[in-house]
């Protein structure tokens, strides 16, 4: 009977070693998964973090191309004034506002888009797929007491973002900030 219940106490002690490792193992994986999830946004850049949000190293590349691609003709815009549907619809129509563009090839094409539609907004489903940026509910929302010029076009967002042109949105003209 003694040797019974020593079997039986060893087994049970094994079997409570197991599951602390479990736990254990358990909790580092996740504690891993936690910290690498979210220190991309809790991270305190050591320069000015001059886009709309701090950019995922797996998108950089995707938001140089963009930017590169776009730049040629027009001040990029962030991918968030803009619904997903709309990045959608100009990177597959090769009609871009009334010019014959080259369209993008694939990989370019591919890394655009990943980072084009993460950082852009949903559409809602009664909203009309906006084309130009003061029909966009986002850029409405971000504006709400600006006088805009009329027309409203891209080239005119250094009037009150003089950065505009390096993608810098953040940086606001003195006169606009004083007004504030």
């Amino acid at each position: 009977m003694s040797n019974l219940v020593k079997s039986k106490t060893r087994q049970l002690k094994r079997q409570s070693l197991g599951l602390v490792l479990v736990i254990v193992a358990w909790s580092l994986v996740m504690g891993w998964l936690f910290t690498s999830a979210t220190s991309v946004y809790s991270a305190t850049p050591n320069a000015e973090v001059k886009t709309v949000d701090v950019i995922p190293a797996q998108y950089e590349l995707g938001q140089e191309l963009y930017i590169e691609n776009c730049a040629k003709c027009h001040i990029p815009i962030p991918p968030q004034v803009l619904p997903t549907q709309t990045w959608k619809n100009l990177l597959e129509d090769s009609q871009h506002y009334g010019v014959q563009l080259q369209p993008l090839v694939d990989p370019a094409r591919i890394l655009v888009w990943r980072y084009l539609s993460t950082f852009s907004r949903t559409q809602l489903k009664d909203e009309e797929t906006p084309y130009r940026v003061n029909k966009s509910r986002f850029f409405k929302a971000l504006h709400p007491k600006v006088d805009l010029p009329r027309p409203v076009q891209i080239n005119s967002c250094v009037s009150c973002h003089p950065g505009a042109e390096q993608y810098n949105f953040r940086l606001l003209s003195p006169e606009w900030e004083n007004s504030q």
